[in-house]
């Protein structure tokens, strides 16, 4: 059995359990302890360890769990596909997860700074028009999790939630996202996991909403 260092509400900590569940594997979250940053320099969740390895980075987590427990595989067989797949990775974890990350510190209604929202939304909306355009020229079939859905799916769910919360002025959603969204939200292991996190996502919202 794996340990995995998370918080409940981290979204990184929620990529990397989406890829667990795929994978079939066992696992333990735990929180990090005090002295965490003293063998974790970085201080990144999530953290697994395997024996006498511990490794951070949800990205290079899932990649690990990918080489080392190949079925069901979440890279698909070419190297065009597999491309495919990382780029959609890399944006989200370099465009559009960075771009939400500028609502969480607005959450509280007396201390937002428009400003910060208005950009928030402007690069938001920027990304998500790219990943409507890469999800159209995807070779990925969508009846099954790739290593690039898991960030995407929980990233998705909390601009659900800042929309719904008013944090965030509404989004365009195109049908392409939707449709996305939607045939994510279907399969079991996505389903299970947002049973899990949602609770703890609205948790999180409300005590910064409240004072």
């Amino acid at each position: 059995m794996y340990q995995v260092y998370s918080i409940d509400h981290s979204l990184y900590c929620a990529k990397l359990r989406l890829a667990l569940r795929t994978k079939g594997l066992e696992w333990s979250d735990v929180p990090p302890p005090s002295d965490y940053l003293s063998w974790v320099p970085t201080g990144n969740l999530p953290a697994l360890v395997d024996g006498d390895l511990t490794l951070t980075d949800s990205e290079a987590i899932a990649e690990y769990l990918e080489e080392k427990h190949p079925t069901p595989a979440m890279l698909p067989q070419g190297i065009i596909p597999r491309a495919k797949c990382r780029e959609l990775s890399r944006l989200h974890d370099t465009r559009l997860e960075p771009a939400l990350r500028l609502l969480f510190r607005n959450v509280a209604p007396t201390t937002r700074i428009p400003s910060e929202i208005e950009a928030a939304h402007i690069e938001i909306t920027k990304r998500l028009t790219a990943l409507s355009t890469l999800l159209d020229q995807s070779p990925l079939p969508r009846d099954r999790l790739w290593l690039s859905d898991c960030g995407l799916i929980v990233t998705l769910e909390w601009l659900d939630i800042m929309e719904a919360h008013a944090v965030l002025p509404l989004l365009h959603w195109s049908d392409t996202v939707r449709s996305y969204r939607s045939q994510m939200q279907a399969l079991p292991q996505v389903a299970t996991e947002l049973a899990f996190y949602r609770p703890h996502m609205a948790e999180w919202m409300d005590s910064k909403r409240t004072p």
